[in-house]
C-alpha cells in the first residue's frame, strides 16, 4: 500500500494521456488499444474483437491477469512486462499519478 492518497479525479487527468487509444465505457469501442471495461481481474487478451500483438497473446496464454499489480507493473514500464509488446507508452514514473490513475481506472472500469 501506497503513502499517498488517491484521487480518482486526478486519476483521470493522467488518463488523459491514454486516452488517445484507449476507452473505458461498459460496451465502449477499442481503439489502437482494447476497451479497459472490466479490465482488473480479468485474463489479458481478452477483449473480444481486438487484434492484440503476438507477444501479448503470448503472455496470456502464459496466465497473464490484469490484477492491480501487474497493472502497476505495466503501467510503469511496459516493455519490462511484455518486452515485444505494441503499447507506445514509455511509462508512468510519478508514484502519486500512478495512485491516482489505478484509483479512476478501478471507477471508471467497473472493478470492485
Amino acid at each position: 500500500p501506497s503513502a499517498f492518497a488517491q484521487d480518482a479525479d486526478a486519476g483521470q487527468r493522467v488518463f488523459n494521456q491514454c486516452r488517445a487509444c484507449h476507452t473505458v465505457d461498459q460496451g465502449g469501442r477499442s481503439g489502437v488499444g482494447p476497451n479497459l471495461y472490466g479490465v482488473f481481474d480479468r485474463r489479458a487478451g481478452a477483449v473480444e474483437g481486438f487484434r492484440y500483438s503476438a507477444a501479448l497473446r503470448a503472455k496470456a496464454e502464459g496466465g497473464l491477469i490484469w490484477d492491480e499489480a501487474t497493472m502497476r507493473a505495466y503501467l510503469t514500464n511496459p516493455k519490462a512486462v511484455i518486452p515485444a509488446g505494441s503499447m507506445a507508452f514509455a511509462g508512468l514514473r510519478n508514484e502519486q499519478q500512478m495512485n491516482d490513475l489505478i484509483a479512476y481506472l478501478r471507477r471508471a472500469t467497473g472493478a470492485k
